[in-house]
């Protein structure tokens, strides 16, 4: 697991947040606690990755309102909700407002990393599409036209024909778009293809 990725826990309990950080570290992940919302806002670093893993209810600001502030602020930081016997009604709420899980107090261990790993999975393959849209980003509008040809598998002379460009042309462009993108092979071009498509312009 990337150790760049930090798992936050906000929980208003001590033994709770003391307990899972504990089992974080047996696993080699990166924790941080906060015993409220707040706490958490007050030093949250956007650009940090990881996961965020918040009790439903709590004082002050709760879980749900968090997961929508953050929501609303475009921080797209995979969110778990942490939930008692009581409150399964609001971790479905918060699932259906994009919620990655939900755990039950108490946690078996097993389930609870398992959920987490999955949750950073989430995120680095976010980060995975993030990167790929930026990169292709910097291709011109001729080069962006030759890469979709390409990762449709067309041969150098049949995207020349459809562009209305000579072969040779068509060569320098993809000599250029590999370089952009960082691809060695086809086979590269079409994978970005793939990881980018949400991203990519259908018009």
């Amino acid at each position: 697991m990337n150790k760049d990725l930090i798992v936050y826990i906000i929980d208003d309990d001590d033994a709770i947040r003391d307990s899972m950080e504990m089992l974080m570290r047996s696993v080699a992940l990166t924790a941080e606690t906060y015993p409220s919302a707040q706490a958490f806002l007050d030093t949250h670093d956007p650009m940090k990755a990881g996961c965020l893993l918040v009790d439903v209810r709590m004082p002050g600001m709760s879980g749900l309102e968090l997961q929508q502030l953050l929501a609303e602020q475009g921080n797209r930081l995979p969110v778990i909700i942490m939930t008692g016997h009581g409150d399964i009604d609001m971790a479905v709420q918060a699932m259906k407002a994009g919620a990655v899980d939900f755990i039950e107090k108490p946690f078996d261990a097993e389930a609870l990393l398992a959920s987490i790993n999955a949750c950073l999975q989430r995120r680095t393959e976010a980060k995975g599409i993030q990167a790929q849209a930026q990169r292709l980003a910097q291709l011109t509008q001729r080069e962006r036209e030759v890469f979709e040809c390409l990762a449709d598998g067309k041969p150098n002379k049949m995207i020349g024909a459809d562009l209305d460009i000579s072969a040779r042309t068509v060569e320098v462009h993809r000599a250029r778009i590999m370089e952009k993108l960082g691809a060695k092979s086809l086979a590269d071009i079409v994978r970005i293809s793939l990881l980018a498509t949400p991203c990519r312009d259908k018009g």
